[in-house]
This record gives C-alpha cells, sequence and structure tokens, in this order.
C-alpha cells in the first residue's frame, strides 16, 4: 500500500510540475536568439514579438543576435540550449537550408527543435543597383544574359535567405551570376550603392528603408500575389518568372523536449500579438501579413516542407555540402 501511494505521489508530481512551471512562466528574462544581423528579416520580425511579449510578461524577452556562419551559430546554440523556455530562437529558412551546407550535418532542424509559431511568409524583393540600366526584370534578363558570369548578387551568408531566393530568382531567368557573401546587410547596401554589387533579392523587411533610394531600383517582388506593403511593385509571375516565387517563413522555435505546456502558452500569446491591430500594421509596412491561423504542428509541417524543398534544390542549384 505504501509503494502504490508512493508511486501516486510520483505521478501526480510529474504531472503538475509541468503545469505549474507554465502557470509561473515566466520567471525571468528570455533569451532570443536572433540568427541574422539588425535589419534582416529575422531581427526585425524578431524584436516586432519580443517587445510585445515583453509588455506582455513584464519580464524582458533579450533579443541576442548571433550572426557567425551565415547563422550556424545561432541555431546550434538553439538547439543545445537547456530546454526550460528561458532560450528561444527565430526559425526561418535558414534553419532548414543550413544542415544541407555540410557533409556532416551540426544539427536536424526536424528533430532537434520545439517550433511554436510561425510569425509570417515574407517575399522578397529584387533590387538591383542604379549604375546598371535595366528598369524591368526582362530588360535585366537581357542584360544579364549578355554578360553570363559578369554580374553578381550580394547575401548576409551562404544558405541565407537572400542567397537561396536570388539563387532561385537567377535559375529561373536563366543567368549566369556570382554569389558575394557579406557579413551584414549595410555591407551589401555599400556595395551595391557604389556599384560593385548589381543585384540582390533580399527579404522585404531589410529592403524596406531603400525603396525610395535613388541609387538602387526596385524591380519586382517574389510573392505569389503583390505584397501588402508594396502593392506598386509588380510580382516575379507578372514578370513572366512563375518558378521564380519564393517566401520566407519566419517564425520562433525552442530546443526539443520544453515542456509543451510552456509552449502551448508561448504559443498562445504570440497568436494573441499576431491578431492584434498594430501587428498587422507592422507587418504590412514589411510587406507581410500575421500567420494568425498558426499552430506549432502547421509550423512544424512547414519546417519539414522547406527542408525536403531545399533539400532538393541545392544540389540543382550547385551547391556542394563542405
Amino acid at each position: 500500500m505504501k509503494w502504490t501511494k508512493a508511486v501516486l505521489a510520483l505521478v501526480c508530481c510529474a504531472l503538475v510540475s509541468p503545469l505549474h512551471a507554465a502557470q509561473s512562466y515566466p520567471e525571468r528574462p528570455i533569451r532570443l536568439i536572433i540568427s541574422a544581423s539588425p535589419g534582416t528579416g529575422a531581427d526585425y520580425f524578431g524584436r516586432t514579438i519580443a517587445q510585445a511579449l515583453t509588455e506582455m510578461y513584464k519580464q524582458q524577452i533579450i533579443a541576442d543576435n548571433r550572426t557567425g556562419a551565415g547563422g550556424l551559430i545561432a541555431m546550434q546554440t538553439l538547439a543545445n540550449a537547456n530546454p526550460d523556455g528561458y532560450t528561444l530562437g527565430t526559425a526561418s529558412s535558414s534553419m532548414m537550408v543550413l544542415p544541407l551546407m555540410y557533409a556532416k550535418q551540426p544539427y536536424n532542424p526536424t528533430t532537434d527543435f520545439a517550433p511554436i509559431a510561425l510569425f509570417a511568409l515574407i517575399p522578397s524583393v529584387v533590387m538591383v543597383s542604379s549604375t546598371l540600366p535595366a528598369k524591368t526584370v526582362q530588360e535585366f534578363i537581357a542584360y544579364a544574359r549578355s554578360r553570363p558570369g559578369q554580374l553578381n548578387f550580394a547575401s548576409i551568408g551562404t544558405g541565407t535567405a537572400a542567397h537561396l531566393s536570388a539563387e532561385i530568382f537567377a535559375k529561373a531567368a536563366g543567368i549566369d551570376a556570382v554569389h558575394v557573401p557579406f557579413k551584414n546587410v549595410a555591407d551589401a547596401w555599400t556595395e551595391m550603392f557604389a556599384g560593385r554589387v548589381h543585384f540582390v533579392v533580399f527579404v522585404s523587411p531589410a529592403v524596406t528603408p531603400m525603396m525610395h533610394d535613388s541609387r538602387v531600383r526596385v524591380l519586382a517582388v517574389t510573392s505569389k500575389t503583390r505584397a501588402i506593403g508594396f502593392p506598386d511593385v509588380p510580382t516575379v509571375i507578372e514578370a513572366g518568372l512563375p518558378n521564380a516565387v519564393s517566401e520566407t517563413p519566419f517564425g520562433i522555435a525552442a530546443p526539443v523536449r520544453t515542456p509543451r505546456a510552456i509552449i502551448d502558452k508561448l504559443h498562445a500569446d504570440i497568436v494573441t500579438i499576431l491578431k492584434r491591430p498594430e501587428t498587422a500594421e507592422r507587418f504590412a509596412r514589411q510587406g507581410g501579413v500575421p500567420a494568425v491561423d498558426t499552430t506549432p504542428e502547421s509550423f512544424g509541417a512547414l519546417i519539414k516542407s522547406e527542408y525536403e524543398f531545399y533539400r532538393k534544390l541545392i544540389p540543382e542549384i550547385g551547391i556542394k555540402p563542405q
């Protein structure tokens, strides 16, 4: 009888403990690892949600930009963090792509993380240096095709959204261009303004401040329909390149084995934030719409589908794992 009571007590403790953790969570500041530099999509959306959660929880959500190795350090740090809900991380295409850059995968994006919520699917923007004569996508394609291997495009690291979106565009357009990775967005813009970088396909938050800068020229967005924040910019489909469509998912994840009760609390609170009119307004300024119907399961399914898409794409565009 004593043994039975002891077992029941242990079972009750096991059930109550995660519930208590979720009810009292968070009791201290939370670290949000952002896998990109300031001025990028991951940084913008990560900080938007972090600020709102800070106000909601009355606990600081500390944004920690980890940009080494194109975001690989950030993802490894998140995968190896204590699964207690106090270390979270932004999750975008680079999270799914980076392991495919290595012969020995440093982590598995489908098993090493607990998806929490998708923030939005964000289009990229095709922009060229104003030193080029092209004023439309088709003019740019003609210009680039007449100069195979002579033009280049910038990214903020191999395997990032800026890299892969540009590769998808170049493949669809049938042009041969050289990839030039930079450590941060600011350096890429400096080189593009000088005409040493010829084009970029950056996610919309990274290009919004430059949309009306005379040193660059906006040609198209990579979404299926025109972006809500840039209604006057044509899509790649309108430009005759349906295969150039690409939208980058941005969301948030935790280390695998983070208690489900904490995942559910974070998910519910983030969805509440995504449904706010002020959130929709902030997202719209960056060309996106909040994903208010997101669930941990649907975000996990998206991560798996993105991983499979890039697993097939990477060999096609000639990238060899190191």
